[in-house]
């Protein structure tokens, strides 16, 4: 019928839960396990609407999308376990009506099906599909960075303004430069300016370019940063620093797509699209005089906000390991990883620079680690509890344990002072057994018997 929702999904798992919370929604539905199947249906059928997973055996669904746009069949909404950029964007542009990152809330993947139903006489034609440009470093699984690359993924194919909002370190240029490689403008520049290193006064030639003799030391015409992206994408990082006079040249141009050099007459056109990115808030600059609202609007059509890193502690051991890896091939050096230990003391940091500080904190170990195996006592002291007492730290766990009721408390303390002192020893000593026995004021057999114990434990 052509009432029909139609799942296509090789987990059956995933096809049964959907399709129970689509027919509870009043929703007809019919269920397939591969694209062979959903072929031969189509047959005799049509569906309104088709759910796809994008990675299936033999044939993926985004092949799959692209048949059935190209026969008219739709709108499709897809869902995919693998929630990057390029998979995103490339669902987008081969026409998804939209995006469900698995694990998805039942309820929003109703509301998307509803959505993409109640859009689809207003559908439009996809983009024509092509290889995508990879962003390695723009990279996370959880939950606030799903929902980052869906924005990407939907906003990319347009010529919408962007504002990119987060603190600073998130990786805002990153953001911009994957909507650029994501769009139609991918094979034009992308210039990136950051206005709050530009003094004020040589802004506007950088911004617009200037005419031979516009000012002391103008000897020949110069290039702006609009004429160096025409046809491609601007991104004017710190935004949110420009002068007053500046933004009223910008919204000038934004507003009409024109402008002259410094000390020029050609009025010069421009096709260009703008990513701006800020830390800080528009809306209180705005308010208080020191950004113009009317810019505000011109720049802030589609938002897209970045988490700070400890609002996705999650995403840290992965993004970790990709850094140390990279540091490594980059600066020639033997590759490095971390243990366990380690890695879950990085994720437990707050990283005030977020993204930015853990690379360089990664780019640091791959340099000064003395062994392969990068130990937590390889990290140094997290600059937030640089100067507390280890003993403040033991006892909020204690209170905290305590008042949860948690058994053998004692024992799993000791555990754990006797593992992170022997790591801390073996590590300032280069694994030397007997030299971190001394240091830690124990006899070698003692520190052999207790590092032998806690291994046990760990298995």
């Amino acid at each position: 019928m052509a009432d029909d929702i139609w799942i296509i999904d090789d987990d059956r798992s995933v096809r049964f839960v959907l399709a129970e919370a689509l027919r509870d929604a009043g929703l007809a539905v019919r269920e397939f396990g591969d694209a062979a199947g959903v072929r031969a249906a189509l047959r005799d059928a049509r569906p309104a609407l088709l759910v796809a997973d994008v990675r299936m055996p033999g044939e993926s669904g985004l092949d799959l999308l692209a048949e059935l746009q190209a026969r008219g069949i739709g709108p499709v909404v897809v869902m995919s376990a693998y929630t990057d950029v390029a998979t995103t964007a490339a669902a987008y542009r081969a026409g998804a009506a939209d995006y469900l990152a698995k694990p998805f809330d039942l309820d929003q993947a109703v509301a998307a099906v509803r959505r993409a139903l109640a859009d689809a006489p207003h559908a439009a034609a996809p983009l024509p599909a092509s290889a995508p440009a990879p962003v390695p470093s723009l990279l996370g699984e959880s939950a606030p960075m799903r929902e980052v690359f869906r924005l990407i993924g939907r906003v990319a194919a347009s010529d919408l303004n962007v504002l990119v909002t987060g603190e600073t370190g998130t990786g805002k240029e990153l953001v911009a430069r994957a909507l650029h490689e994501e769009s139609a403008r991918r094979g034009k520049p992308f210039v990136a300016l950051n206005t709050a290193a530009i003094p004020a006064e040589l802004l506007e030639s950088e911004l617009f370019g200037h005419e031979a003799g516009a000012f002391t030391g103008a000897q020949r015409r110069v290039a702006g940063r609009f004429e160096q992206a025409e046809g491609g994408t601007l991104f004017l990082d710190e935004i949110g620093d420009m002068p007053l006079v500046l933004q009223t040249r910008l919204l000038r141009v934004l507003a009409g797509g024109e402008f002259y050099r410094v000390g020029g007459r050609e009025l010069i056109r421009c096709d260009v699209r703008i990513v701006a990115a800020t830390h800080q808030d528009l809306d209180a600059l705005a308010a208080a005089g020191r950004f113009r609202a009317d810019l505000k609007h011109r720049l802030d059509v589609v938002r897209i906000e970045l988490p700070p890193l400890r609002a996705r502690r999650e995403d840290i051991p992965r993004l970790a390991q990709h850094f140390l890896a990279a540091a490594a091939r980059e600066l020639k050096l033997p590759p490095k990883h971390f243990a366990k230990a380690a890695l879950k003391a990085i994720a437990q940091r707050d990283f005030p620079g977020n993204v930015r500080e853990l690379e360089n904190l990664c780019r640091r170990l791959a340099v000064i680690a003395p062994g392969a195996e990068i130990l937590p006592a390889d990290l140094g002291a997290a600059p937030a509890a640089a100067h507390e007492d280890w003993s403040d730290a033991l006892r909020d766990w204690a209170a905290r344990a305590l008042a949860d009721g948690e058994a053998d408390i004692h024992a799993r303390a000791r555990e754990a002072l006797d593992r992170v002192l022997l790591e801390a020893a073996l590590a300032a000593h280069q694994g030397h057994r007997q030299h971190a026995a001394a240091a830690l004021g124990v006899g070698r057999n003692t520190l052999t018997r207790k590092l032998g114990a806690s291994r046990t434990r760990k298995r």
